[in-house]
């Protein structure tokens, strides 16, 4: 995540600002430029082309902050959101902004990395879109299938999370994570083709493995003995698909910390020189990694990537970087 400051009296401003903390000036992102512009009076914004933008319809329901061309509509990432809670669900709908700004600072990332992101509810072939269901009444299963990437609201509940995170042992759980994990299983039928889908097979396995058996193997077995000297984590055991899903995950969570690292100056090193991902992750990451988790832990809090990388890992997360760069 870049940077943002405000245009109006330079005052630095983090992504969700809908109101500049300094100068009372209203905002907004614009997605083509990939900044957050000042609004006029009439809460809309004039790009350097003449087209006016407005600020999306969703604003009060989920806190969205992003524009769109035609007044009173959803912004592309809200046109994204196919299912949300009923308008009586209070506390599916208290829940529902964490997901929405989870999503816009997904698709941010994806927009940056040059990955195409397309809707289904735009029509489009192969788009995606977000089931953002409330499990106040019925049991969300986060997962995904065929461009519907479905997410649990519950998972918006810091103590909830937090238990489910202990019971299934885990050291990372958030919101921006199930969505990285999700849009990984999406990518990897856009980008692993032909020739590439074979470096896939033979660096994660044979995807043609029976999921569901594969999944009550290690809901009942366990990890295999072992699995740290391949695997980011124990869930990416289960089968190919979710190995690849986990690694995808860990190269957004990389590329998008070093970025804020080096927008912020805690680094100086520019990240573009490192000819690949593994000399970047080795150069930069893994060093920048352990000085956040120290300060995490001055601050007597868990560490912010508490992920080991062993050689195995490394080859895969340059595997999938060099997938997403070509």
């Amino acid at each position: 995540m870049r940077s943002f400051s405000c245009r109006v009296c330079g005052n630095a401003l983090y992504f969700e600002n809908s109101v500049c903390m300094s100068c009372g000036t209203s905002l907004g992102f614009s997605r083509p430029e990939g900044d957050i512009v000042p609004l006029q009076e009439d809460r809309t914004y004039v790009d350097a082309e003449g087209y006016i933008w407005h600020v999306c319809e969703n604003t009060a329901l989920s806190g969205c902050t992003w524009l769109t061309e035609q007044p009173a509509s959803p912004c592309f990432s809200c046109r994204l959101t196919r299912t949300r809670p009923a308008d009586d669900d209070l506390e599916g709908l208290s829940q529902f902004p964490v997901a929405e700004r989870a999503k816009r600072h997904l698709i941010v990332e994806l927009d940056v990395l040059g990955l195409k992101v397309t809707s289904l509810e735009d029509g489009d072939e192969g788009g995606l879109a977000f089931d953002l269901l409330s499990s106040v009444d019925e049991n969300v299963v986060i997962g995904h299938d065929d461009g519907i990437i479905t997410i649990d609201l519950a998972e918006a509940d810091d103590a909830r999370r937090e238990k489910v995170r202990v019971q299934l042992d885990e050291p990372y759980r958030t919101m921006l994570g199930h969505m990285r994990h999700e849009i990984g299983h999406y990518y990897e039928s856009v980008l692993a083709v032909g020739d590439d889908l074979d470096r896939v097979r033979a660096m994660f396995g044979d995807d043609t493995k029976d999921y569901q058996a594969e999944i009550d193997r290690h809901y009942s077995e366990g990890p295999p003995v072992g699995w740290e000297n391949d695997y980011i984590s124990t869930y990416a055991t289960m089968h190919p698909f979710e190995d690849f899903a986990e690694t995808f995950a860990h190269v957004l969570h990389i590329r998008d910390t070093i970025g804020s690292a080096s927008a912020h100056g805690l680094i100086t090193v520019d990240p573009d020189v490192f000819s690949s991902f593994r000399d970047l992750v080795q150069g930069v990451w893994i060093p920048l990694s352990i000085a956040l988790n120290q300060i995490n832990r001055s601050m007597g809090a868990n560490d912010l990537y508490p992920f080991v990388l062993p050689e195995k890992v490394l080859q895969k997360l340059d595997l999938v970087a060099d997938l997403v760069r070509s």
